[in-house]
């Protein structure tokens, strides 16, 4: 389980093609979005981010824009926080 995207992005970069983590230091260059196949991170813990970001390209790729853009849209419904204000969400 990865805790945000910042550590997704961390442990699919690290992975590579082969799909095992290696130590190292280095900058992760990668860009998640839709269509990506993950390697490593089977499940995300991650608060709600602003429409038009890159960060939710990475939560749907992760759990696919459908179903992401379906739990936004109840989610301003119940009047939910959204970026840094604490309210967040987990998947598999």
């Amino acid at each position: 389980m990865a805790v945000g995207t910042t550590t997704v992005r961390a442990v699919e970069h690290s992975a590579g093609e082969s799909g095992k983590v290696s130590p190292g230091a280095g900058e992760a260059s990668i860009f998640i979005y839709p269509g990506y196949k993950f390697r490593v991170a089977g499940a995300l813990l991650t608060n709600f981010h602003l429409p038009q970001s890159t960060l939710l390209m990475l939560v749907c790729a992760f759990a696919g824009t459908e179903r992401v853009l379906a739990t936004y849209r109840r989610t301003v419904e119940q009047r939910y926080r959204f970026y840094s204000y604490g309210d967040c969400m987990f998947l598999e």
